[in-house]
């Protein structure tokens, strides 16, 4: 159950995001200064935790992965 709430979440999200009505759908709009864009920030952060949830962390793709096995050697002279 708690599966489908997430995956129903997601697709909200991501049609809010989309904004298929063309910004006749506005829970803030998007003229008020400074807090006008706060509804499409919710929605992408709501969309990125459901996104986190089925095990696509998309944040993580853009980190460097550390290679241990790498050593730098220092010659003493």
């Amino acid at each position: 159950m708690k599966k489908i709430v997430v995956f129903c979440l997601g697709v909200l999200a991501t049609l809010y995001i989309l904004n298929p009505t063309a910004g006749l759908f506005e829970i803030i709009p998007d003229n008020l200064p400074l807090v006008g864009n706060l509804d499409e920030a919710a929605a992408v952060a709501l969309l990125l935790m459901c996104l986190k949830y089925f095990g696509i962390d998309l944040p993580d793709i853009f980190r460097r992965e550390r290679n241990d096995d790498a050593t730098v050697e220092i010659d003493k002279e």
